[in-house]
């Protein structure tokens, strides 16, 4: 059988298990066991602050929860609010160690079952180790179509998909991939708030960038990593702001971002100056503060004091920063494309072009320039002022609700029997593995 058959053999397999039969359990969450394979929850990534809101969540509903940080723990184990948080490995995706941590925490709870969650790009786990483990991947979708990597995982009958968009999910779905939908989600902090307090004083959030209270503060809120591509497009916005900014002497950029690619990102600084963008228009964070983390609560302060936020990528498997800003009362610009659009409850949407990721052999979008020049001019007449519309789309976000609305059905298909039992081999106990083998 090819593996191009073998492969829709799978899919309709998950298709029925996952859709067309009823949920039956046999067990309950005191008796099931998670092994979390993301960063660190204390890691400032997007990533990590997922994982931090979703397995302190699993954790009260009584599941045995335990983090795989492939980014964010070296060198030893820890645990973070009482979950054990396992090390990386050697390999750069944690492929070394990633199985022999879920048998280490199966032996530790050798009366639940265990299943594996990711919350990553699935394209890097390599170990054919994976195969017959019971998976549950939260997976990124950022490209049309599925890259055949990453709809390959997700076609394996032992990986149940979660899509963290309407738009993966979709896409998933036009290959005859059926899949759960939990989109991610944001604490309360996330509402508007003028000031934060620090060292016993307070700041608002202008004090905080640098601006003065009478500018009108453009803000961007992105990962500088990846080169080509690089899909913040930071050179598509910068040379649209640069634009925009010649009509008006009140326009700031702020940027929430590192400054010079030391995490395999581009040189911003030489960008900025290569569209033509003063120095006295635009301020970065200061680098010392976001390398070790801005709080939220300061983040908070920070999307309150912008007047819109501009966050128009080449592809987003979800794109938090839209949804925070919203609910601090800040309306958005995004690409059309993706999952940008569907997060946007007051703001602009811009179209572009196609660009083909050869790595990843799928499309992403580039964004018009000129678009996002219009809409950067249309939230500079909208004025200065809170949007109750994005706040009140930004709710349905919120972090409980997800948990209570999304999660906990999704968890039930997770461990269901339909689900568990059609995999070959259960997560084994480490001890009973070595007895196995004849290991010691």
């Amino acid at each position: 059988m090819s593996n191009e058959s073998n492969n829709k053999e799978r899919s309709s397999k998950s298709a029925r298990r996952y859709s067309n039969l009823p949920i039956k359990n046999s067990s309950s969450a005191h008796d099931r066991a998670v092994i979390w394979y993301s960063n660190a929850p204390w890691a400032g990534t997007g990533y990590g602050q997922q994982s931090a809101q979703v397995t302190t969540r699993l954790q009260k509903e009584n599941y045995k929860t335990a983090i795989i940080s492939n980014y964010g723990l070296e060198g030893n184990n820890t645990s973070w609010n009482g979950i054990q948080i396992y090390q990386r490995g050697y390999d750069l995706w944690s492929n070394d160690i990633v199985t022999a941590h879920a048998q280490d925490w199966a032996s530790r709870n050798i009366n639940a079952q265990t299943v594996l969650f990711t919350l990553f790009d699935v394209w890097v786990l390599r170990n054919p180790r994976f195969d017959n483990l019971p998976i549950a991947s939260w997976v990124p979708i950022d490209h049309l179509p599925t890259p055949p990597d990453v709809l390959s995982w997700c076609r394996k009958s032992n990986v149940m998909p979660i899509a963290m968009s309407q738009f993966g999910k979709h896409m998933l779905n036009t290959k005859d991939v059926d899949c759960l939908y939990v989109p991610h989600a944001i604490e309360k902090v996330f509402e508007p708030k003028i000031k934060v307090a620090n060292n016993e004083k307070e700041f608002t959030g202008r004090q905080f960038m640098g601006f003065d209270e009478d500018v009108f503060v453009v803000s961007m809120f992105a990962a500088n990593k990846g080169v080509v591509p690089n899909r913040k497009s930071f050179a598509e916005n910068f040379l649209a702001f640069s634009q925009f900014a010649k009509n008006h002497d009140d326009v700031r950029l702020y940027l929430h971002t590192e400054d010079v690619g030391s995490s395999g990102g581009i040189n911003l600084h030489k960008l900025l100056e290569a569209v033509g963008i003063p120095q006295t228009k635009y301020k970065f964070v200061d680098q010392y503060a976001y390398r070790i983390g801005v709080p939220q609560e300061a983040l908070a302060t920070l999307y309150t004091a912008t007047d819109v936020l501009l966050a128009c990528s080449m592809g987003e498997g979800f794109g938090i920063p839209v949804i925070e800003a919203q609910a601090c009362g800040t309306p958005v610009i995004v690409s059309n494309f993706s999952a940008q659009p569907e997060l946007v409850g007051d703001g602009w949407v811009v179209d572009g072009q196609p660009f083909w990721d050869a790595m990843q052999n799928a499309w992403l979008h580039s964004p018009n320039v000129k678009e996002i020049i219009n809409a950067l001019e249309e939230a500079y007449n909208n004025g200065r002022k809170r949007s109750t519309k994005a706040i009140a789309h930004a709710k349905k976000y919120d972090a409980d609700y997800v948990f209570e609305t999304a999660w906990l059905p999704a968890l039930e298909r997770i461990y269901s029997d339909e689900f568990l039992l059609g995999i070959q081999e259960p997560i084994i106990p480490i001890k009973v593995a070595q007895k196995a083998s004849g290991g010691v």
